[in-house]
Formats: structure tokens, sequence, C-alpha cells
């Protein structure tokens, strides 16, 4: 015996689920080619050694044909430099003041950090997740800054905030597959130079160029509710209510979840709060479905709308395993294709996970609700009673009465829902025709 096949007898349920898990992700893969995302960390993650992992990550994306731009802090390497050079840290109202000596502190801080992330992007080691990477890094004057000025009676001196982002130029280096890394400085017109902060700059860089994704590593797994427990999707109406709600105005999330709102709102597409300390947070947020941080979204994530022809080959993967079980009856892609003006979908990202299709008889004001399923992965989040409860408002809008349904497995689901069993003689009579006593379904009835 090999010493492949002997791997594969010891580990066929880890092999499964990295097969499940490539599988799965492939619908993003697709998504993401080509499109911009905005990752922005702390000095944090390269003072503390976590680089090396993060560049593994940022490696895959740019291999996948993701168009990255990196933002740096650089809090502890300044404020180790001002202790260094015995100069005092002076702040107001959250926001460094930053005068002649500490703008030196900066200056030498943000080089360094940014050197060093470049060298860790450079390695090319072989037999490691770098190995042939040949990653091009692109760092220069895109940060046009201007003065904060005076803040409640206090001059913050060269603190500034971002005036406009180059988008033109940043574009033409990500169009040459290099990956552009950005400091939390910015140059004035006249040659004045700023400190800023890393979250300004991310989110002034993902408006300006329109990325699909702004993300920032954290120190915390992301947003979380009274009691602890994470929240994993939010729109921008709803985060707006979690910062209301905020007792700590000083964790990450008050600073980092107000930058995702306003990303949002000016045409990112998605923005997402994840930790810092999980390896591998960026991957498993972005390719698989539960992800492990907060995604923030101008609407709604998930969508039940009518499905179109293009949602064939989704309703499809979502029936077929169902039609094997013999839950649901085979359709074929044809039969499917004839039929999609009756079908609705539920949307998650867009990834179809639930799906249903509604059969009309006016004359006798009924309808079959038939092809109710949910993808395995979301079944225990009431997604079926959703949309049961949006196809039975689809039916009354159309002044229908009664909604029946055929089932050989999922009776007490029905039941459970208001649904009463009754006889073959309750159909209508044009599908009372039609039924099938080999199969033997039991009917069931809701009045509406």
């Amino acid at each position: 015996m090999n010493s492949k096949t002997e791997s594969k007898r010891r580990h066929p349920t880890r092999n499964q689920e990295f097969v499940n898990w490539f599988r799965s992700a492939a619908p993003y893969i697709h998504a993401f080619g080509g499109r911009t995302f905005v990752i922005a960390f702390g000095g944090e993650v390269v003072s503390e050694g976590d680089f090396v992992r993060l560049a593994h990550d940022i490696n895959l994306l740019n291999a996948l044909d993701v168009r990255v731009v990196l933002v740096h802090g650089a809090r502890p390497q300044i404020e180790a430099e001002l202790k260094e050079r015995g100069v005092a840290m002076k702040y107001a109202g959250g926001l460094r003041i930053t005068d002649a000596e500490a703008l030196a502190c900066v200056k030498e801080a943000a080089g360094s950090v940014r050197v060093e992330i470049e060298a860790l992007l450079s390695m090319g080691l072989p037999n490691s997740p770098m190995a042939g990477a040949d990653i091009r890094v692109a760092s220069g004057n895109f940060v046009t800054a201007q003065p904060m000025g005076v803040r409640e009676g206090v001059d913050l001196q060269h603190t500034g905030e971002v005036r406009k982002i180059d988008a033109v130029a940043i574009k033409r280096r990500l169009d040459q597959n290099e990956i552009v890394l950005l400091s939390p400085v910015g140059y004035s017109p006249t040659g004045e130079v700023f400190n800023l902060t890393l979250e300004d700059v991310a989110t002034a860089a993902a408006i300006a160029l329109k990325a699909e994704k702004l993300i920032f590593l954290m120190e915390t797994p992301g947003v979380t509710d009274r009691k602890g427990k994470l929240l994993k999707e939010l729109t921008t109406q709803q985060a707006e209510q979690v910062l209301r709600g905020m007792k700590d105005a000083t964790s990450d999330v008050s600073l980092y979840l107000p930058c995702a709102i306003k990303a949002c709102r000016n045409g990112v597409g998605r923005a997402h709060l994840i930790s810092r300390h999980v390896d591998g947070a960026i991957i498993q947020e972005l390719f698989t479905r539960e992800g492990v941080g907060t995604m923030i979204t101008q609407e709604p994530v998930e969508q039940f709308r009518q499905a179109t022809i293009d949602d064939v080959g989704g309703i499809l993967a979502l029936i077929e395993p169902l039609e094997t079980e013999g839950i649901l009856v085979r359709r074929s892609r044809e039969l499917l294709e004839m039929e999609i003006d009756r079908f609705y979908v539920l949307d998650h990202d867009g990834i179809i996970i639930g799906c249903a299709a509604l059969y009309p008889f006016p004359e006798e004001k009924a309808a079959e609700l038939a092809c109710l399923a949910v993808h395995p992965d979301y079944r225990d989040a009431g997604r079926g009673t959703l949309i049961l409860a949006k196809m039975e408002d689809i039916a009354r809008r159309k002044k229908l009465k009664r909604l029946f349904v055929l089932t050989t497995r999922t009776a007490h689901w029905f039941v459970e829902h208001g649904f009463a069993e009754a006889g073959v003689d309750a159909l209508p009579h044009q599908k009372q025709a039609l039924y099938n006593y080999q199969r033997r379904s039991k009917v069931f009835v809701k009045r509406l």
C-alpha cells in the first residue's frame, strides 16, 4: 500500500471536507477575480510578527486575480520612537497632537513599517506558501492630505486628514498586477507632511477606488451584541443602531464601524470587521458561507425574489439531492426553464440558498406550493418558515384562498406551520387528474 492510499484511508473525512470547501468556495473565487479589496491593519500586526501569516493570504488573493490595496498603521512603532527620543505623547480628543518632534517619529516609524512589509511580501522561499509568489509592491505619494487644524481650542499641528486619493495612479499600478501599499502619511500640495489615521486612509481609498471590499483587521472578532454574540451580518442602518447602543467609545468597533458604514454608503460593496488574531481570518471570512467576522452592507444580504433564467443552475443544485432522496419530484432542466416564472428564490449574497414554486388554479382560488427547499447549511435559521410566509403573501396577493402541498417526507413540518391533512378529493380537479397514486403523496391544505 502506498503512502497516498494509506493517508486517504486514515483521513477520508478530512479529504472530503477539503473537497466540499473548495467546491463551495468556487462561486466566491469567480466573483472576486478582478475586484479591488482594501485591507487595513494596525502596526501591531507587524510589530508582533503576525504579518508573515497575513502575507500568505495576500499572496493567495493576488494569485486569484484580486486587486489588493494594503493600508498599514504604525501606532506602536510611533510610540516606540517617541519613547526612545524622549518626546512626550500628546493627545486631544483621542487624536495625536503631531508637533515637529512627533512628526519626525511618525516619518521614521511609517517608513520602517513600510520597508518591513515590502520585505515580507518579497519572500519566495521554496516549500512555503510564498514559493513563486513574485509579488511586486507599489507605494508612493498617492494620498493628498490637509491639516485637521484647531479642534476644541487645540492646534493638532501636523495631524491631518485625507483630502484626496490619487485613484487613477493606484489603478494604473493595480492594472500591472502590483499590490499597492498605503502608509498613514499624507502630503499637501505645498510639500507638508501630515500624520493620518489608517482608518481614514483606508476608507477614503476604498471609496475612491470603488472597491468591492473594505476589510479591517482588529483586536476583537467583530461586532457583538450585548450578550457577546457575534453579529455576522449588518446593514448600515442596523450598524448605526449598534453604535448608538455602545458604551465603550474607545473600542476597535467604535473606531472602525463608522468607517464601514461610510464606505458602504459611498459605493463600496461590502465592509468586513474581523479579528487579526485568527490565522487565515481573511480567507475564512471571504471564502466560507459562515465567515468569521462581521460583514456590513448597504442593503440586506439576503433577498427573496422571483427567479430568472439565470437561477436555473442554482435551483437545480439545490433540489437535485432532494430528488435523489425521493423527497421532491424530479424536474429536468428543460422543464425548470419552461416553468421558471413559477419559482421564487432566497438569494444570499448571490448564492441561491432556498427556493419554492407556486402553481395557481385560479378558478378554484387555490395554488400548489411545490419544490420548497433550503440549502443544508441554512436549515436551522428559519429560512424555510421565511420562504413559506413569503409564498403565502404572494398567494394572497393573487386573491387565492387555499394553499396545498403534496409531500411524502415533510408532513410534520407542514402541520406545524398550519396545514391540515386532507384527501385527494380536496385537490383542484385538474390536479386530481394528475395525482400519482404510486408515489402516494399526502395532501395538506392551508386556508389563507
